[in-house]
């Protein structure tokens, strides 16, 4: 299958000359082929997303928001459909891939309120005979870059809500699984949204580079690794672009003596090994306070051991699949041996062992690690959790804090006070109590900070609302001196 772009309602095949695979990774086995496009795609979808904003934007927002419900009603009727196209080409769990849709169709449900959301502000006599009134308006075509991590979630994080602020959007999804996106895109036409609002172009850098350059691109949206999202903020800023960067992260889970066992364990395992680790809010630190670290660790060993580990379509009850391609497991088992390597006790996994000629890591543990050594600082973005020893909370919290990211972070404990202290201590954008992935629902901001994210106003929300519009403001006085002189 050649997976294929998408300019206004047409969808091409580009004259393209570079391809690359796409993999189903249980199994290793190639299942489509997508197009690198390059500056002439780029600008052919610009150019449809140019066209259709003249119109959409004219639109009122209940009209926007109507479009969207049908958008909605598309969505779940093809849930399960959607669900299994993302455990084909991503490999996560049947129910990984389902909360994926879901969580992308909350953020479209929110985009439903754009009517409430977009409204402006008034203060009638603002000064003498004046009033003062703001609006928001959309503020052109918008461009989304997305990861393979999360085929669906991150998409609809994005072109629902800027589409219901009257902008159009061009989405270049990640080149490792297209197919959802396509899907998406698809569903969204059969919803009887007007051609050219969205489209789609694939590729590599240069794909990405074209859109951060293109001059008529208002704003980019992108979500991947700190290197890549640095590159997208700098290259956009400088080319006049409004930039939203959500990069990397080294999230943090700190367990305190008076913690909850069971319900912490199962928090940790979903947190660290859920899709494999492959999520920005995973996480891969964890910190054993004092006398919880022993017990902590040999609850996730046993709780390892117990992990189904398999080819995700065709074993359901398949608890952890694999990485998203061979690069992604060769790099993670260097990273593992770096750990021992420098030091680092091997609890469980480390080893490759091949299943079904799918791209498998197994779910690996360390313990007595330190926080100068690489599996401690560098994201690895895989089912590898690194488990440090601080004396108390103090430690912890100045260890949590030396990274350079700023993601987010939890806390597992019985005791409102030391909740309290690590919520206003820890410097990261979101913070669990009790919670394994403090991933905000849609009408929050996806509040990354540090090198965790580049730019002013985050995806998701009432700031994401702010991203893709500009606020206008408008002052009125009307005299009326003629009014007198007609005696009315």
């Amino acid at each position: 299958m050649e997976v294929p772009v998408l300019v206004g309602e047409r969808w091409v095949t580009p004259q393209v000359s570079g391809w690359s695979p796409v993999f189903n990774p249980s199994r290793g086995d190639q299942i489509a082929r997508v197009p690198h496009c390059g500056a002439a795609e780029v600008d052919a979808v610009v150019q449809a997303a140019a066209t259709a904003f003249i119109g959409w934007s004219k639109t009122s927002a209940p009209a926007r928001a109507a479009k969207l419900f049908a958008f909605k009603t598309k969505l779940e009727a093809h849930f399960e459909e959607l669900a299994a196209l993302i455990t084909r080409e991503n490999g996560k769990t049947l129910e990984e891939a389902r909360g994926d849709v879901r969580r992308g169709i909350e953020v479209v449900d929110f985009a439903c309120g754009i009517a409430h959301l977009c409204k402006g502000e008034n203060l009638p006599q603002v000064a003498d005979g004046i009033d003062g009134v703001t609006m928001r308006e959309p503020i052109g075509v918008c461009a989304g870059i997305t990861p393979f991590n999360v085929p669906a979630m991150v998409p609809l994080w994005m072109f629902p809500l800027a589409l219901a602020c009257g902008n159009t959007f061009n989405l270049k999804p990640s080149e490792q699984v297209p197919l959802t996106a396509v899907r998406l895109a698809e569903l969204f036409l059969e919803a009887g949204l007007p051609p050219g609002v969205l489209n789609i172009v694939h590729g590599g850098r240069e794909a990405v580079d074209a859109l951060l350059e293109h001059p008529g691109i208002a704003a980019i949206s992108f979500v991947g690794s700190t290197r890549v999202a640095e590159h997208v903020y700098v290259t956009g800023c400088r080319h006049g672009k409004r930039v939203q960067a959500a990069g990397g992260a080294k999230n943090v889970m700190i367990v305190m003596p008076d913690a909850e066992p069971n319900a912490t364990v199962r928090a940790i395992m979903g947190a660290s090994y859920g899709c494999a680790g492959q999520r920005c809010m995973a996480g891969s630190i964890l910190m054993g306070v004092g006398e919880a670290a022993s017990q902590v660790r040999d609850q996730i060993a046993s709780a390892i051991d117990k992990l189904v580990i398999g080819d995700t379509l065709a074993n359901p009850k398949a608890d952890m699949g694999p990485v998203i391609d061979s690069a992604a497991r060769d790099r993670i088992l260097q990273a593992i041996e770096m750990g021992v390597a420098e030091g680092a006790s091997l609890v469980r996994g480390g080893k490759h062992e091949p299943q079904s000629g799918g791209f498998f890591v197994p779910p690996t543990l360390f313990d007595e690690a330190s926080p100068d050594m690489h599996i401690a600082r560098e994201e690895i973005f895989g089912p590898v959790l690194t488990m440090l020893r601080p004396r108390d909370l103090d430690e912890a919290i100045a260890w949590a804090n030396r990274s350079p990211y700023g993601n987010g972070a939890v806390i597992f404990t019985s005791s409102g006070g030391v909740a309290r202290q690590f919520a206003r201590e820890v410097q990261c954008g979101m913070v669990g109590v009790n919670v394994g992935v403090p991933a905000p629902m849609a009408a929050f901001a996806f509040s990354g900070w540090n090198r965790s994210f580049f730019g002013d106003l985050h995806v998701q929300g009432t700031e994401g609302v702010m991203f893709y519009t500009r606020q206008k403001i408008v002052l009125s006085r009307w005299d009326n001196a003629y009014r007198r002189t007609q005696g009315w």
